[in-house]
């Protein structure tokens, strides 16, 4: 008998709908845009309420063609570090800061001087360090809850809003080795104010909401699936599976993520890992990327380029392509200095040039994981824009030595879609 599952994906710019089939075959999906960020009292903001508005649209809309009593389950994705306060049934206090907000340095000072080391909660972007912000500019905070910006989605399908996922807590200082919130936390924030369950992505956390479940026409046993960020829901829309499946994702900046068998912990080069199942993720994050191409070159002159180069003859150019001075991984460097020159002849060459920079910063990237202890690549699978230059696929072959693949999916949502129907 046929099922459904639906994944949803809320982001910064837009939020997007996938319903699937038992064959993890998209039957459909439907996408919408958010208003955009807004700086307010020094902090990167949005509205909750509009988040929830634009996944009641994709759901509708995605909704209107397919069977909805065959829905089984529903899983939730979002930005990892975009957080709200709100109470116990569900109403928002104040505005929700977003991932890219970092004004919090006197919060990140207090948690460093308590958590350890290898705590994904340092910095003054993290999820506690949020928090902390929000608690400070809401006094009367004895009966809110910071939670994630999935969390509250996934707690209006289930009307109940004191529960996470191990993937979105980690920013929040939870530990992930011992899977609970550690005693150092309280030395920083009132318990009280920290989500309560803490689930496994994947797990059953509850089920749906019999006035949500009529607004949307669904079956009263839907089962809601604790969820995860948007990056790791990515990741799994690859279809990487297996310890040493690698995803690339070339964006405006370089991430790279690894299935392993143990964790590995490097704050220094903002390396940490989330559990997947029985194993773990673990990835970095370059400064270069595609962004740095695109300060040179418009993007009909990159199409142009791109169809002009020889990938089976190097240049042998020892190019470190960045967008100003300073690197934090595979090099832990704030001041490295771009690396461009010489300036090659002809532009197809310094474009050549600038993608054997960027793959060479790939293979230091996976070396550094392995160094660490995570292993080295089997495969890699490539998502994100320069996933659609072929002759740059050829180039980070040669670099890396290992089979590369573009995803035939990376769409977060998809990613979502697969644990609500994987759910345990």
């Amino acid at each position: 008998m046929e099922s459904l599952f639906i994944g949803l994906d809320i982001g910064t710019s837009g939020c997007r709908a996938f319903i699937i089939d038992n064959d993890e075959q998209v039957v459909t999906s439907s996408s919408a845009p958010l208003p955009q960020s807004v700086f307010k009292s020094g902090h990167i903001t949005q509205q909750a309420e509009d988040w929830w508005l634009c996944c009641k649209q994709v759901l509708t809309e995605a909704l209107h063609n397919v069977d909805k009593t065959k829905v089984k389950a529903l899983a939730v994705d979002g930005t990892s570090g975009s957080v709200l306060l709100t109470d116990s049934f569900g109403a928002v206090h104040g505005d929700a800061y977003m991932y890219n907000d970092s004004n919090n340095s006197e919060q990140a000072a207090l948690i460093s001087k308590h958590a350890p080391k290898q705590s994904g909660a340092h910095g003054c972007s993290s999820g506690l360090a949020k928090c902390l912000s929000l608690i400070k500019d809401h006094p009367k905070t004895e009966t809110l809850i910071c939670l994630n910006q999935a969390d509250w989605i996934a707690g209006k399908f289930i009307n109940r809003f004191n529960f996470s996922d191990e993937n979105n807590t980690l920013k929040m200082g939870y530990d992930i080795i011992e899977r609970c919130w550690p005693k150092w936390l309280s030395e920083v924030i009132n318990p009280i104010n920290l989500p309560q369950d803490v689930y496994e992505p994947g797990e059953v956390a509850g089920t749906i909401d019999s006035n949500i479940a009529r607004q949307f026409g669904l079956p009263g046993n839907t089962k809601i699936i604790a969820g995860t960020t948007d990056s790791i829901a990515a990741f799994i829309a690859t279809g990487a599976s297996q310890p040493g499946d690698a995803v690339s994702s070339l964006g405006s900046t370089l991430a790279v993520k690894l299935i392993s068998n143990k964790p590995v912990f490097a704050p220094e080069y903002g390396v940490y890992s989330h559990r997947l199942g029985n194993m773990w993720l673990a990835g970095g994050a370059s400064n270069s990327g595609g962004a740095v191409l695109k300060d040179y070159f418009t993007q009909d002159q990159l199409d142009i380029l791109s169809s002009s180069i020889n990938p089976n003859q190097l240049t042998g150019l020892d190019y470190y392509p960045l967008q100003k001075p300073g690197e934090r991984f595979p090099i832990n460097n704030p001041e490295l200095e771009p690396r461009l020159a010489p300036r090659a002849k002809n532009n197809v060459e310094f474009f050549q040039g600038m993608l054997e920079g960027i793959a060479k910063i790939e293979k230091q990237s996976y070396d550094k994981l392995a160094e660490l202890g995570a292993g080295y690549p089997n495969r890699i699978i490539t998502m994100g824009g320069g996933s659609k230059n072929n002759a740059w696929r050829i180039i980070r072959e040669k670099f890396c030595n290992v089979t590369i693949s573009n995803a035939n999916i990376s769409e977060a949502a998809y990613g979502s879609a697969l644990l609500a129907k994987r759910s345990h």
